[in-house]
């Protein structure tokens, strides 16, 4: 048996060498060629969006329109491809073009764009008035409610828009505002409405509509916002249309301007657009097909995880240091000795806490578990089956997050509304187990065993909310390569765990003394 588990572990070793061999040829490629650093700091955003059109053919003949983002002074575009199997694409200065015969299946087409230097927009003293948008054929009720609105407006303080904006978005929203502009409209109606207003005072305005970078946003519409020509000072200005702030934001960029589609589809049905949008921690991430373009290694990068879709890519940074985590588990339970509530659960609480908020998530599973060993006692004293009691003890975990969410809900604690984030089954399990560990073990055991799988949760998710260790295992994912053996390796380990040396000291320490003698009564 001993020779077995030396045969094994010289072969892990082996593993293990080629792994790491592997992983700082890998590490060391993509820091001399593409560029990229061990921390995620960097002086300029660079920023991926991608809009995802999904539809159903109807027809034999497709033509899908996608417009292009427009350089304007407050951005650069580093560049911007359409990806799309089976389609002809033609590019034109502001749109792409994309036509194809007989499809069948659902279709999806991709529109990516890499921006960056995204910063305060440039002044522009050579500012042109756009046309004077048409005054809305109104409905004479209508007509009467718009004039009424730009009457009641002039009590709020700002410029002209910005009183319509603050009179549409009030607290107390009166009856005649939402008769025209329902509480409940889309951003696109309520500035489609706030058009409407502004041509009966002769202001022209007109729609933008782009994206906010925000890292791992995902959106079904894009943000809107309004474009206003002031006659005055022969300038353009941009309005917040929730706020009225002026001037377009740092983090916004605009697709389209007026009444131009963001895409249209003959050919086609129930088409559906959204937005993702994903921030470098290193502009490198971006830059490494060009990198790689130049350097010949192009291949490598094309089935690289940094060619997948921007969606997929934002599920991957934390996917990918969940293995660094597995092994701080792996490492606390073979060689630390720590027992946890079942092998991975401390990963699955610790994922749990990244929605909850750190001390949020404490509170709620430390409440949850205690109600829950409370009513696991009651129900102890009833001599139900295992499966019917964990299946009740289920439906009561169901009933406290239920009960937490209400509560949460209706005093506006986020501590309470946190608990719904947890994972019913394993709080259940939980539960259970510590119940019949108080029962066979004596509750002290019971106690000890949650403890540890709370600080070995704390411990894995102060690993994964690092953003410079998931930077770096997201960069140098060959490393996780090299943990995989390391995990395996640990697997062979036959020696004493720490826990176990206080346990175990006076067996090793007589053994020592037995040895001494012995080796003085052969002298």
């Amino acid at each position: 048996m001993f020779k077995k588990i030396v045969k094994i572990r010289s072969i892990l070793l082996i593993g293990f060498l080629l792994s790491v061999i592997f992983a700082s040829w890998g590490i060391y490629y993509k820091i001399h060629f593409l560029k990229f650093n061990f921390t995620p700091v960097q002086k300029t955003p660079v920023w991926s969006i991608e809009a995802h059109l999904s539809f159903k053919p109807v027809s034999d003949k497709i033509n899908v329109i996608f417009a292009k983002i427009k350089e304007d002074g407050h951005f650069k575009i580093l560049d911007e491809r359409i990806i799309a199997k089976g389609y002809h694409v033609d590019e034109t200065k502001n749109h792409f073009t994309l036509t194809a015969d007989k499809k069948k299946v659902k279709q999806d087409v991709y529109y990516r764009t890499l921006v960056y230097d995204v910063g305060p927009q440039k002044e522009n003293k050579k500012k042109l008035p756009f046309q004077k948008n048409e005054i809305t054929l109104l409905e004479d009720e209508k007509l009467l409610i718009a004039k009424e609105l730009i009457a009641l407006s002039k009590n709020n303080e700002g410029d002209a828009v910005q009183q319509i904006i603050r009179l549409l978005n009030g607290d107390e929203q009166n009856e005649l505002v939402e008769s025209f502009v329902p509480k409940r409209s889309k951003a696109k109606e309520k500035a489609e409405r706030l058009i409407d207003l502004l041509s009966l005072m002769d202001i022209p305005a007109r729609l933008v509509r782009g994206i906010r970078l925000i890292e791992g946003k995902k959106s079904f519409a894009p943000d809107v916002m309004i474009e206003v020509y002031d006659a005055k000072y022969n300038d353009v200005k941009v309005y917040d249309i929730e706020t009225g702030v002026v001037g377009l934001p740092e983090n916004f960029i605009s697709f389209q301007k007026g009444d131009v589609s963001l895409f249209d589809v003959e050919g086609g049905e129930d088409s559906l657009v959204r937005y993702s949008v994903l921030k470098s921690l290193n502009t490198s991430f971006n830059m490494a097909k060009y990198r790689a373009e130049n350097t010949g290694t192009e291949v490598f990068f094309d089935y690289s995880i940094y060619n997948l879709p921007i969606e997929q890519q934002n599920a991957l940074k934390w996917l990918m240091v969940f293995p660094l985590a597995i092994l701080a588990v792996v490492v606390l339970r073979n060689v630390v000795g720590i027992k946890t509530m079942g092998t991975f659960t401390p990963m699955l609480i610790s994922m749990s806490l990244v929605e909850t908020g750190f001390f949020a998530g404490l509170i709620c599973f430390g409440v949850i578990v205690s109600i829950g060993l409370c009513i696991r006692f009651l129900l102890s004293k009833l001599n139900l089956l295992l499966v019917p009691r964990i299946s009740a003890v289920v439906i009561f975990v169901i009933l406290i997050i239920q009960i937490f969410s209400i509560v949460g809900y209706q005093f506006d604690l986020s501590v309470a509304s946190s608990a719904l984030f947890f994972p019913i089954i394993i709080m259940a399990w939980i539960i259970e187990r510590a119940s019949i560990i108080w029962e066979e073990e004596g509750l002290k055991s019971a106690l000890k065993e949650i403890f540890y799988s709370l600080l070995s949760a704390v411990i894995v998710y102060l690993i994964i909310v690092n953003e410079t260790i998931r930077h770096i295992m997201f960069a140098f994912n060959e490393l996780n390569i090299v943990i995989l053996f390391v995990v395996m390796l640990l697997g062979t380990y036959t020696g004493y765990r720490l826990t176990e040396l206080k346990r175990f000291y006076p067996l090793i320490h007589n053994n020592s003394v037995l040895k001494n003698k012995k080796k003085g009564s052969d002298v």
